[in-house]
């Protein structure tokens, strides 16, 4: 859906931090490298839908100051773009992450905590600029994210946003209700609705009901 008007919301979610390296080199500050996004791959139910990210999604905000943080806690940071400690990538894989960590107490920490596998998962937030809905089955529904508008910050993460904890289904839940009630605004604007549009009003209703429950 491509609707200016559209509210902007800031969503969060998390992947399996993919390091490729964790590069230590004599004089030189260690490098943490792997991939925050992957591209074209489905997602666990968020909560009636589920969700992929297509090739080219971050490309317009890769010019973005965006941080790295520990846990999206802005005390931890990690590295930033503007200041060349923080690289972002696209490549055919997905959103390729290099990240310079700092001498400190907290950043020496993590690197013990990747490196015995105890953080292995990376969470971004960001705003959608374009998102497309496939709702061909109501009951596979899929949301292809097309283009970011903002990117805020890659983060690896103790507890993921997504998609097991509430936090993130809720915000995701939050952007599904959102997406029905604009379809049910629309359909309430034809002016003759067949069968199948009545139907297809109907099991939108229940799902929004049940949504709306769960929130």
């Amino acid at each position: 859906m491509n609707d200016k008007n559209k509210k902007a919301y800031l969503e969060a979610r998390s992947f399996p931090f993919e390091v490729t390296e964790v590069r230590k080199t004599d004089g030189e500050p260690t490098k943490i490298g792997g991939y925050a996004a992957v591209f074209n791959k489905l997602s666990d139910d968020l909560g009636g839908f589920r969700e992929k990210i297509d090739p080219g999604f971050f490309s317009d905000v890769l010019g973005d100051d965006v941080r790295a943080l520990f846990n999206h806690d802005d005390n931890m940071v990690l590295g930033r773009t503007k200041n060349d400690t923080l690289t972002l990538e696209e490549d055919s894989k997905g959103l390729k992450v290099e990240i310079t960590p700092p001498d400190t107490t907290y950043a020496r920490d993590l690197l013990t905590l990747i490196d015995r596998g105890d953080v292995n998962q990376m969470s971004f937030q960001w705003v959608t600029a374009i998102d497309e809905w496939d709702e061909t089955d109501l009951k596979k529904v899929i949301r292809t994210l097309k283009k970011a508008k903002s990117l805020w910050d890659v983060s690896p993460v103790t507890f993921p946003a997504y998609p097991q904890t509430k936090a993130g289904l809720r915000s995701a839940k939050q952007m599904y209700i959102e997406h029905i009630e604009e379809l049910l605004e629309h359909n309430s604007m034809k002016k003759e609705k067949d069968s199948k549009d009545q139907g297809y009003i109907a099991v939108l209703e229940r799902k929004l009901i049940l949504l709306e429950k769960e929130i």
